[in-house]
Formats: structure tokens, C-alpha cells, sequence
């Protein structure tokens, strides 16, 4: 069995960043960018005043209280016309233009004003330092200074950023089209319950609900039964996806079936070829990475908590990597355990567990008692997996165990 460090590393050097495509900028948030976002301005342009109040020569009020004779005013997108001379002020707002030969801001409270009209006198009470209360040019940033990185899944801030900076239109990386195909004679939509042996299909909303938080479209291409012929017929839909994910037919069983449908040799170029099978986690073994024809495939397991699982540890990372994000391992966080466990087996173990704050401020983590693999109530009711590798001896409470948190992860946009 194949390693998960391991596993994950071949399904990503398999995988590599998608095309970019243009987005107005009111449309890119959550979007990748494909390439730096460059001002196409420079901000503020000129130099401009931080508050309300009188525009002035420094030198005229090093000694207060100061005569002034008001010349003239500087709302925000206007500018006053002349050159500021000695024993002059001009009235000036909140990001208004300095005007040439002024090289401070008094605040409006700071002055004595006999009148608000040109020609006034007025009586500086406090001076200002030459700079004071002025933004110079460029502050904010310059005509050709990067405001975004490449491979940043833009945000709030960095949409007004690139709105601030002028930018109409952003390269984007396009989102990967992810077909998912779940498979199994007893699986059905959910409402569509008719025997007690039937299974709702939980898995393709889950998996959807992964690549869409992640970044993708999610393609769902329907439910195949037991059936050669159907599989093949429904896989065949996959055909200029970017990624087919499959749930379930991944093991051993006599009905597990994707291998040995999708890999007949009478397919010729549209066969599937696995690079790989069974990884050493739980849960999640009956793993399987491959490609049919010339798409990439994901071949999850059925239980619908092992889906999820590798989806988190697998799926996440390689739309990650389509998307140009820095893809790899999910970051694990460190926390205690609040009770013993014991020894681990040879396969890398994601235990469902709840965390909440420690007296000493770290978390502090309980896994569930049951771990079986078809409990969705428990992985909803999660909020980390405790991973143990291989091997791992047996751990007391108060030991440091690494964690995978889950409620920060896929909504986190």
C-alpha cells in the first residue's frame, strides 16, 4: 500500500495549473490570479490633504497665533488653480489637491475664521510642521507596482485593491470542470428512498460541495448501476473534464467495478490506466489515481465519511493545483489529547474528533469513540481529524497529537 505522502505527490506531479481566462473584477472574488495584478495608476495621484481644513506655508505659521488671508478652496476633485504665496491659505477637504506652494494642513478647528469666503482673514491657533496632514503622490502605490501576487485567491480587500488601482478586467486561472460519478445498484437520489436496502447518494453533494467551495464546477454525471456496459456509457461523459472523480466500485467486491470496466483493453486510447491502488490510510484505502483516455481520475471509496476524507486529503490539493495555489499536504495544527488511545496499525489514521480551548489555551481533542466509516451524523458533527501515522504508539490525555481542522477548511473564502 502506497503512503499518503507518497500518493498525494504522484497525484499532483500528474496535475498542473489550467489556461487563464479574463473576469471583470466584479466578478473575481474567490478567483486564482493567473498573473500579478499591476496598478495602471498611481494613488493618490498628486499630492492631496488627510483632513479637513486650511492648506498653508509652514513658514507662515511657525509663530502662532497667525494672520492668514483666505484665497481660495480645494474640494475633493478639485483643485485650486494658483500658486499659494506668503500670508495665504487656501480652504481644503478631505483628500483634496495640495495646491502648489503649500506644504502643510492646519485643522479646521485649529483656525479662526471671520468668514467662509474668499478674501477672509483667518487665525491659525496651532502650527503644523511642514508634511503635516499631507498624503503625498503615490502613497498608496505607483503606475506599474504590484497590488496582487499571482496564485492568490482573491479577496474583499483584494478586489477593491485592484478596483483602487483601476484594473477593469483580471487574468484568472479557470475553474477546473470536475466530473463526479457515483456508482452502486443500491444508491439513489436523495427522495427517491423506495427500498430499505437503498442507499442515498450523499457522496456526489458532498464531492460537489468540495469543489465548488474549493474553486471548481462540479459536473454531476449521474448514478451507475453494477453494469459494465452503463458505467462505461456514464463515464464517457467525462470526456473535456479537467478531473473525474468516482465514488464507490473502488475495491474488491464482485461489484466493485471501475477497474474492470473502465480498464478493458477494448476501450483502446479511452481506457483507464491506474497509476496507482490502495493507499495505507484509514479510512480510505480502496483508493484509486489514474486517467481515463486523457482525463485525470479520482477513484474515491464508497463509505461515504472515507469519500470525504480523501477528498480533504487528496481532491482539495489537486483543484488546488489546477487552480495555481501552492498545492500540498493540508496544514496540520497542533492540539492535546483529552483521552488515551491506542497503539495504530500500519495505515496513516484521520480520526474524527472534537476540539475546544484548553486550560492552557491549546486545543484539546477527543475522537469519537466509533469510527466506523459509513457514520456521516459524526463527521458533520466533527470539527478536526486527529491524524496518527503509522504505527503511532499508544497516546495518553495530555499528549501532542497533530490535527487536520475541518471548519476553517472548505469555506473559508
Amino acid at each position: 500500500m502506497l503512503p499518503v505522502e507518497q500518493a498525494l505527490e504522484r497525484i499532483l506531479s500528474a496535475l498542473a495549473p489550467l489556461p487563464a481566462e479574463m473576469v471583470p473584477v466584479s466578478h473575481a472574488l474567490g478567483r486564482v490570479t493567473a498573473e500579478p495584478i499591476r496598478a495602471r495608476r498611481t494613488q493618490p495621484p498628486v499630492d492631496v490633504s488627510a483632513m479637513d481644513g486650511y492648506a498653508v506655508r509652514a513658514a507662515d505659521v511657525a509663530t502662532v497665533p497667525a494672520t492668514l488671508r483666505r484665497v481660495g478652496s480645494a474640494p475633493a476633485g478639485g483643485r485650486y488653480p494658483g500658486i499659494l504665496g506668503p500670508g495665504e491659505a487656501v480652504r481644503i477637504f478631505t483628500g483634496g489637491p495640495v495646491p502648489d506652494g503649500a506644504d502643510a494642513i492646519v485643522l479646521q478647528e485649529d483656525v479662526d475664521a471671520s468668514a467662509e469666503a474668499d478674501g477672509a482673514a483667518i487665525t491659525v491657533r496651532e502650527g503644523a510642521p511642514a508634511g503635516t496632514f499631507v498624503r503625498r503622490a503615490g502613497l498608496d502605490f505607483r503606475t506599474g507596482d504590484v497590488g496582487v501576487p499571482a496564485g492568490r485567491r482573491l479577496t474583499a480587500r483584494d478586489i477593491g485593491l485592484a478596483a483602487a488601482m483601476n484594473v477593469p478586467w483580471i487574468a484568472v486561472t479557470r475553474r477546473p470542470r470536475v466530473a463526479i460519478l457515483s456508482t452502486g445498484d443500491e444508491i439513489v437520489r436523495p427522495g427517491e428512498l423506495v427500498e430499505s436496502t437503498s442507499i442515498v447518494s450523499s457522496n456526489a453533494y458532498a464531492l460537489a460541495a468540495v469543489v465548488r467551495a474549493v474553486g471548481g464546477e462540479a459536473v454531476d454525471l449521474g448514478i451507475a448501476p453494477d453494469d459494465r456496459d452503463a458505467l462505461r456509457a456514464l463515464a464517457a461523459g467525462a470526456r473535456g473534464a479537467d478531473l473525474l472523480v468516482t465514488s464507490g466500485g473502488a475495491s474488491v467486491g464482485r461489484h466493485d467495478l471501475v477497474q474492470e470496466a473502465l480498464g478493458d483493453g477494448s476501450l483502446g486510447a479511452d481506457a483507464l490506466r491506474v497509476g496507482f491502488w490502495k493507499i495505507a490510510m484509514r479510512p480510505g484505502k480502496p483508493l484509486i489515481f489514474g486517467h481515463l483516455g486523457a482525463v485525470p481520475m479520482l477513484g474515491l471509496p464508497g463509505n461515504p465519511v472515507s469519500t470525504v476524507v480523501c477528498a480533504t486529503v487528496f481532491l482539495r490539493p489537486a483543484l488546488e493545483r489546477m487552480l495555481g495555489l501552492a498545492a500540498g499536504p493540508s496544514a496540520p495544527a497542533e492540539a492535546v489529547l483529552a483521552v488515551d488511545l491506542k497503539p495504530n496499525d500500519r495505515r496513516q489514521d484521520y480520526m474524527r474528533a472534537t476540539s475546544e480551548p484548553g486550560p492552557d489555551g491549546r486545543r484539546l481533542v477527543t475522537p469519537f469513540v466509533k469510527q466506523d466509516s459509513s457514520m456521516m451524523s459524526r463527521l458533520a458533527e466533527a470539527d478536526c481529524l486527529v491524524v496518527r501515522p503509522p504505527h503511532d504508539p499508544a497516546r495518553s490525555a495530555g499528549d501532542r497529537v497533530e490535527i487536520l481542522p475541518l471548519d476553517a477548511g472548505f469555506l473559508s473564502i
